[in-house]
């Protein structure tokens, strides 16, 4: 399993979250983020296109995975844009308290394992008056596809890099001390139902 999730989920990862759909999803927060902004599970790097060079000032790339910094590096270079890379899990995140203006999430609260910790952590070091931003995808509001999410996450998690279906991310995100700002949630279009039920919005310190 080690040589798959370094050697094979960074290329599928890099090909599926880089759909056309996903992507149109990144690019409605993307570029809502300024000033100092830690990116958490980085992942290949498929937010760089998006963000905003005017608005952000540095970006640390919050990644555990070597295979899928390896796997980055590509899309960093095309992107022109200086990444701190930073090697630990989100819930041992290595900046000072208050020391980020956004935090961004997009497609990765679903596979953290420590989520309370790493929520935890995110507001640990986000400034006061700094924002969450997420695009998440997670648990639907139509029982018969909640119910056929909760069924497969037992063994789509591992193949998926730990990727949780039937995860409630507004409710995680509130209980964690956030209070959400802004909110829009949907089946995001060309993406199969049991995967595209998409939460899509900021948050600040509660």
């Amino acid at each position: 399993m080690n040589l798959y999730h370094e050697l094979c989920l960074p290329h599928l990862t890099n090909c599926v979250c880089g759909m056309k759909a996903l992507s149109r999803q990144r690019e409605m927060i993307v570029p809502l983020a300024q000033g100092r902004v830690l990116e958490v599970g980085m992942g290949t790097a498929l937010n760089l296109p998006f963000y905003d060079r005017d608005k952000v000032s540095c970006i640390w790339g919050l990644e555990p995975s070597p295979g899928m910094r390896k796997a980055a590096e590509g899309n960093v270079r095309r992107s022109g844009m200086p990444v701190r890379w930073l090697d630990l899990p989100a819930a041992t995140i290595p900046l000072e308290d208050g020391s980020v203006d956004t935090v961004l999430l997009t497609f990765t609260l679903c596979s953290i394992t420590d989520w309370r910790e790493a929520l935890a952590e995110m507001r640990r070091v986000l400034a006061p008056q700094g924002r969450l931003l997420f695009c998440e995808h997670g648990a639907a509001p139509d029982r018969g596809v909640l119910r056929w999410q909760k069924r497969i996450t037992p063994w789509w998690k591992h193949v998926a890099g730990g990727c949780h279906l039937d995860r409630p991310i507004p409710r995680l995100i509130e209980a964690s001390g956030f209070r959400i700002a802004a909110l829009d949630a949907g089946y995001a279009e060309g993406v199969p139902r049991l995967a595209g039920y998409t939460y899509r919005g900021s948050a600040e310190k509660g």
